[in-house]
């Protein structure tokens, strides 16, 4: 829906088209049992889902200051949390108290309600961009269709029993054929600069964060395979021993095949001799035209044994080349935003040029894992859409399914999911070189590239690395070595040096940025960044993780965005959390230091570090802690009688900004026990 014309009568039967269709898809559940069932173990039953969508308008528009009262306390809390797989304990139903299927439905209703006196009392100024009160509205539409197709593949894992065949919008595409498929073959695609990315000035459609900011890669010739891979054209690696033989399979695939014991795709079975295919609400013949639905690991073994097979290195797309075909194909329809189907449909059927479904049917696993561009912010309504998949275990998939509506059908979108997910996904194989970044976001911003030199660079005018000291130092003040916390913890460089000690650390930042380049040296072992001389002259610098600590530590170390002023329960339970320059950089210090006791187990450690640099541009001046009293004073006030003060000095700390202006400051360091 774009933005640049629209009226409040169009978002609002844009919002009642959402609402209406995401529970039209529940009235395909048989009955209230249904509601209750767990389609996947490690997922909370359906009914949580039916109650979820509803609850994120409540709390993003209260958020947003938008409403200023709850709906009901106890929904907003039980529905609000857990969208996403999780450990067998956080599933103990034994925790939940699931409400009935009227209450839940009553609620949506009341929700509804809200929504709609919101978009009429509401005056509608434009541009609409991320500031705009209708940017919220239309993050719970477009949240509402994310969870309508990730709804749909629980109710493809559902026990038919519990499912009505009834058509949903469309039919299920009942043309197909069970003898005969296309036969692929690989077409030219010619390369050039893709330029990816979105600017927040005026966007002319709703994005998600990590959509904004920019990146350009060079992508060469390549060739790409004219369909996407058929149930008929997977069969041969299926029938021929694929999933039995490793070596096709990368570790982490390898393992989850031999955990789940998969044998062939999860949306196939056999029955006296026979394949069936199932669809989300029905079973039938497995249609060899259709695309084949894996997750990641099995595509990519797929490739590997295409490899093995024709001699030539085969493998998935990226990101930029999928970008680079759909620039130069001719769309003008699709299988997608349930046009057609309420199911995939032949390979065969939508041309887009000289290829086919480039997109819409099923969804395209891409190899490339999902990443902030330069120039991303997390939207400060809904912080933790992207960064929690900045993890180099997240990878993209493009184009959209044949359910896919709202931002999901742009290919300006970025969805990512973790390898072993399933979606309504296949992919399309290629033969290319890699892909030729033009810009890293580290190598231009000024920002990241300082605190690379700070944490893993050259010590200037004889003053040790601040990090590594302070890490060192805070080891020998604690007693117990399990659990670790960095908080504030930039670039990385203290969360490795406490891993030299602890079983387990945990650095958490509310740069995602920073929280990336940490990221990719614990999972690559190497970062490079520029730092700048003068002017526009930079000097190039790489760091390995080597150089400072045994890779095989660096494993016990856990990197995440996270708001230290609004720690999630999760993060708790240390026998150290080391603070280096935080708290003058926090919009609530003092909240930061109550809640922060609470995470530190009975004698327990915590380090705080600061030069008292108070300034408005972070901190709202009523929340100083300096004032008439010295800072640390009233830092002893919240600390104690909880806290014993264990030592307190001095360390300096020298940041360099070009090669002859140098930041030269003294923290306070304080060290504390709890009682």
């Amino acid at each position: 829906m774009q933005l640049e014309n629209i009226t409040k009568e169009q978002i609002r039967s844009y919002f009642l088209w959402s609402y209406k269709t995401y529970e039209k898809l529940f009235d395909l559940l048989k009955n209230d049992v249904a509601f209750y069932q767990q389609p996947e173990p490690l997922r909370h039953p359906l009914i949580f889902y039916y109650g979820h969508t509803a609850v994120f308008y409540i709390n993003k528009l209260r958020l947003a200051k938008l409403i200023d009262k709850r709906v009901n306390e106890e929904y907003e809390s039980i529905f609000a949390i857990g969208v996403d797989e999780m450990s067998w304990d956080d599933l103990d139903s034994s925790h939940y108290d699931w409400p009935q299927v009227r209450e839940v439905r009553e609620y949506r209703q009341e929700v509804k309600q809200i929504v709609l006196d919101l978009i009429d009392r509401l005056s509608l100024d434009k541009p609409i961009g991320w500031e705009s009160p209708w940017w919220i509205i239309l993050m719970g539409i477009e949240h509402e269709l994310i969870h309508l197709e990730t709804s749909s593949v629980l109710f493809r894992q559902l026990d038919l029993k519990y499912l009505k065949e009834d058509d949903f919008i469309v039919p299920v595409c009942e043309e197909f054929s069970t003898t005969t498929f296309p036969k692929n073959e690989l077409i030219k695609v010619a390369g050039g600069l893709v330029e990816l990315g979105r600017s927040k000035e005026n966007p002319l459609f709703y994005g998600w964060d990590n959509e904004f900011g920019s990146e350009k890669v060079l992508v060469k010739d390549f060739y790409a395979s004219k369909y996407l891979v058929s149930n008929g054209e997977f069969l041969e690696f299926v029938e021929n021993g694929g999933y039995e033989r490793e070596e096709f399979w990368e570790e982490e695939g390898w393992q989850w095949r031999s955990y789940k014991d998969a044998k062939h795709p999860t949306f196939w079975r056999k029955i006296n001799g026979e394949w069936i295919y199932r669809a989300i609400n029905k079973e039938l013949p497995l249609p060899l035209d259709w695309p084949v639905d894996v997750n990641y690991h099995e595509a990519k073994a797929f490739c590997n044994y295409l490899t093995q097979k024709l001699g030539k290195d085969i493998t998935l797309s990226t990101e930029a080349k999928w970008h680079r075909l759909y620039a130069q194909s001719q769309i003008d329809d699709a299988n997608i935003e349930l046009r057609h189907f309420f199911s995939s449909c032949s390979i065969e059927r939508f041309k887009h040029g000289e290829f086919y479904d480039v997109i819409g049917n099923v969804w395209q696993w891409t190899q490339t894992p999902i990443h902030p561009f330069e120039g991303f912010k997390v939207h400060p309504v809904y912080d933790d859409f992207s960064v929690p998949t900045f993890d180099n275990r997240h990878n993209i998939i493009k184009s959209g399914s044949f359910i896919s509506c709202g931002n999901e059908a742009n290919p300006l979108s970025r969805y990512a999911f973790r390898r072993h997910f399933f979606q309504h996904a296949g992919f399309r194989y290629i033969i290319g070189e890699e892909d030729e970044m033009q810009q890293r976001f580290y190598e231009s911003d000024k920002e990241i590239a300082q605190y690379c030199e700070f944490h893993y660079g050259s010590e200037y005018f004889g003053v040790p690395n601040f990090p590594a000291t302070l890490a060192k130092r805070a080891a020998k003040y604690t007693t117990n070595f399990n659990k670790a916390l960095d908080i504030g913890c930039a670039v990385g460089r203290g969360t490795f040096e406490l891993a030299k000690y602890f079983d387990e650390v945990w650095g958490l930042d509310f740069s995602a940025r920073f929280i990336m380049v940490a990221n990719e040296l614990k999972e690559k072992g190497s970062f490079d960044y520029a730092i700048a001389i003068e002017g526009e002259r930079v000097e190039e610098k790489s760091v390995t993780l080597e150089s400072f600590i045994a890779p095989n530590l660096a494993q016990c170390c856990h990197f995440y965005q996270a708001d230290a002023c609004n720690l999630r329960p999760l993060y708790t339970g240390y026998d150290l959390v080391m603070a280096l320059n935080l708290i003058d950089r926090l919009y609530d210090p003092k909240k930061f230091l109550e809640d922060i006791k609470e995470r530190i187990n009975k004698s327990g450690v915590l380090m705080i570090a600061s030069p008292y640099t108070w300034d408005e541009a972070y901190t709202p001046k009523d929340a100083w802690l300096g004032g008439e009293k010295e800072s640390f004073e009233v830092l002893r006030e919240i600390l104690e009688p909880e806290f014993e003060l264990l030592d307190r000095f001095d360390q300096p700390f020298v940041i360099r900004e070009t090669a002859r202006k140098f930041q030269h400051t003294i923290a306070d360091v304080s060290v504390w026990k709890k009682c």
